[in-house]
């Protein structure tokens, strides 16, 4: 079974055994909503869960998520975790519209431009605002960052690993 990452646990709050997730998701109400079933890792390369946990309650606090875990009623229970990664199966996932994708299906997509050259590859995506924003890894230069806007990625082919981008003046 594959497993792919919806948050990242990045402190405690409080000392009930509420935890701080920070999202990596595009759909945090439905992965951290009550009674959704998440599977911890030590990282998010980790093929293998140490357990798997059932969110009891949710809620939004500055740009963050407060998450109670069945189970984990302690400040100490849920100490150790920070750092750790939250995940879905990928049973979990819903099949989606056309034209949408999940962050593990564009992770990892060679970004070529109009006119076939390469620009590099898409390492991660950041949920900022209305609109993701990729992060695009680049042979001996910056990271590049570009808005996931239509006008800016024209097509991403899922099928090939390849999306292809119209940069704007001043992005290169």
């Amino acid at each position: 079974m594959e497993y792919y990452n919806v948050g990242q646990i990045v402190n405690t709050q409080g000392i009930k055994g509420d935890i701080k997730v920070l999202s990596l998701t595009d759909f945090p109400d439905d992965r951290f909503k009550k009674g959704q079933e998440l599977y911890l890792f030590k990282t998010k390369d980790d093929v293998k869960p140490i357990d798997s946990v059932t969110v009891t309650t949710a809620r939004v606090q500055k740009g963050t998520f407060i998450l109670h875990l069945q189970g984990f009623d302690n400040i100490n229970d849920v100490e150790s975790f920070k750092g750790m990664f939250l995940k879905v199966s990928s049973e979990q996932l819903d099949t989606l519209d056309d034209g949408e994708y999940y962050y593990h299906e564009i992770v990892g997509l060679k970004v070529i431009d109009v006119e076939n050259q390469e620009i590099g590859t898409v390492s991660e995506i950041l949920p900022y605002g209305p609109n993701d924003v990729w992060v695009i890894k680049r042979d001996g230069q910056k990271d590049l960052l570009i808005p996931y806007i239509k006008q800016v990625v024209l097509k991403v082919d899922v099928e090939n690993h390849v999306a292809t981008v119209d940069l704007p003046e001043g992005l290169e």
